[in-house]
């Protein structure tokens, strides 16, 4: 990663390290958190500091010699934020994952729209944004992570931080008939435009955030360039602009193709016996659309009755938000499935749903994908989805396949090398299941290496470049002599154009062209050339 001038401030609602209270005593834990995942390897070489929430052990008297061992051998330094219990609460449980979780990907009804949430989230923001200010100079940048720090710009402004901030946006942005209902959306809007650069996942992201503005904040002008949308308000500029993140490819690729994932990969091919291992990774979530892959696959085996004792799911769920009600509501309806599909279907030397509710270490992680001959990916809504593009980064043997929901980020992207899937269509969906059981071998070797080319390219360190390269180089200050003009922006026939130094994504011109697509299909895919 090109090195900044001055420090990264990076500020997220977790560090990448968690103290937890154990027989009274603090202890240091790995964060269960996938952005550090993702960011832990765009540090290298770069000084700076990390800022978040150090978990229910953080303001113990050990905590800042136990944070200080932890950034040892790092180049960047912790400096948490205290949350008490009933922020936590409040911020985290209530704002955060039982409201914009749920509004922003398209669920309304499972929204609690309580203002003492909204109060919480306001006092909670002004603080992540006061000890990023109190750290700050000129030089550096600051860079706001996700949909628990949405009103940090805001607060960062008050504050008169003199360093460039950028937010980005992990999950969907809703249109504007769902943002709507949000009770404080105005606020939420403004306090957005109070950063430098907005980034989002998604063309579709960055319109239907477009689309609220004109819709909710009428007094703001918004300018299409060439390659980046501005937008004025109150006489601040804000750049917007769309950055899809990617993985470490070398680093999965470099793993998947060790000799102990290989050996476990083929033990487990060999102890499940049977000819196609189909596989599910996902966070114990709604939106995933775990419920609706398991119908799928029980459609699968009474329309195909000639894959049973041939095909196996091994579905992985990773606890998540165990507190919260729906959750506990779903992992009910998962177990209920998985109990009857196997009912219904167990025969002797086979067993068709192998179901594990745990997390997985990063070997087993790659073993499994490894080990798969396809992955099922049914997300109703995602704002990228990571679990593909690693998936296709450990397929080293090139001839794994990706079935993928069109409502994922990820699809903008791999739309070409997976077969994609409308998720509530769960007739549709077997039969694709069904296709990539049945397709012959040189199909997909040719789709795979698309994929797995497209994740080499655009990968996690060429994301990060594009997101602070563009933070440095947006410009808040409006030129009174060519002043803004109002964008009427068209209907869904709208793609924004990516900033100056985001990855320039053209498959056509940068992927040699996979031998299974029809000429109408090249057609089509020359006219879609998406600067992502």
């Amino acid at each position: 990663m090109k090195l900044l001038e001055g420090r990264l401030i990076n500020v997220s609602n977790r560090l990448p390290v968690e103290i937890k209270n154990r027989s009274g005593h603090p202890r240091l834990s790995r964060s269960s958190g996938g952005l550090a995942t993702a960011l832990d390897s765009v540090w290298r070489g770069q000084h700076g500091v990390w800022i978040g929430w150090a978990g229910a052990g953080g303001d113990s008297a050990d905590a800042d010699a136990l944070l200080q061992r932890a950034a040892h051998g790092r180049s960047y330094t912790f400096k948490p934020v205290a949350i008490s219990r009933e922020e936590v609460s409040k911020y985290y449980t209530g704002f955060a994952n039982e409201i914009i979780w749920p509004l922003f990907h398209d669920m309304p009804s499972r929204c609690d729209f309580d203002p003492e949430c909204w109060e919480v989230y306001q006092r909670v923001n002004r603080r992540f944004a006061q000890a990023a200010a109190e750290i700050a100079t000129a030089k550096d940048v600051i860079w706001a992570h996700d949909y628990h720090l949405m009103l940090m710009g805001r607060y960062l402004r008050e504050a008169g931080s003199p360093a460039h901030a950028g937010f980005f946006l992990h999950i969907p942005f809703p249109a504007p008939d769902m943002f709507e209902k949000l009770p404080w959306r105005k606020s939420l809007l403004r306090s957005l435009l109070q950063y430098h650069l907005l980034g989002f996942q998604t063309d579709r992201d960055r319109y239907n955030f477009l689309s609220c503005l004109e819709r909710i904040v009428p007094e703001v002008s918004i300018h299409h360039g060439d390659l980046d949308n501005s937008v004025l308000l109150d006489g601040h500029r804000t750049t917007i602009g769309t950055f899809p993140i990617s993985i470490s490819f070398e680093e999965f690729a470099s793993h998947a193709a060790s000799r102990q994932v290989e050996s476990a990969a083929t033990q487990l091919r060999h102890e499940l016996t049977h000819r196609f291992l189909v596989l599910g990774v996902d966070r114990m979530d709604y939106t995933k659309g775990i419920p609706e892959r398991l119908k799928a696959f029980r459609i699968l085996l009474r329309r195909f009755p000639e894959l049973r004792h041939r095909v196996t799911l091994l579905q992985v769920v990773v606890p998540s938000r165990e507190e919260i009600f729906n959750y506990k509501e779903l992992r009910r309806e998962v177990e209920l499935l998985v109990s009857q599909i196997n009912g219904e279907f167990t025969e002797s030397g086979w067993v068709p749903i192998h179901y594990m509710h745990r997390g997985l270490t990063r070997r087993q992680l790659l073993t499994y994908y490894r080990a798969a001959d396809i992955l099922l990916v049914t997300s109703l809504k995602d704002g990228m989805n990571l679990v593909a593009k690693e998936f296709c980064a450990a397929q080293v043997d090139e001839c794994g396949v990706v079935v993928l929901s069109e409502f994922t980020g990820a699809a903008a992207e791999l739309q070409h090398g997976a077969l994609v899937i409308n998720p509530y269509d769960l007739t549709a969906m077997a039969e694709v299941i069904h296709r990539a059981c049945v397709m012959p071998l040189e199909e997909k070797r040719s789709r795979m290496r698309l994929l797995r080319d497209i994740v080499r390219t655009h990968n996690v360190e060429s994301w990060a470049d594009a997101f602070l390269s563009a933070t440095i180089t947006a410009d808040p200050r409006v030129d009174p002599i060519s002043p803004l003009e109002p964008l009427n922006l068209p209907a869904m026939s709208f793609r924004a154009a990516a900033p100056d130094n985001a990855v320039s994504f053209r498959t056509a011109e940068s992927v040699k062209e996979p031998a299974f697509l029809s000429a109408p299909s090249r057609a089509r895919r020359s006219t879609k050339d998406a600067r992502v």
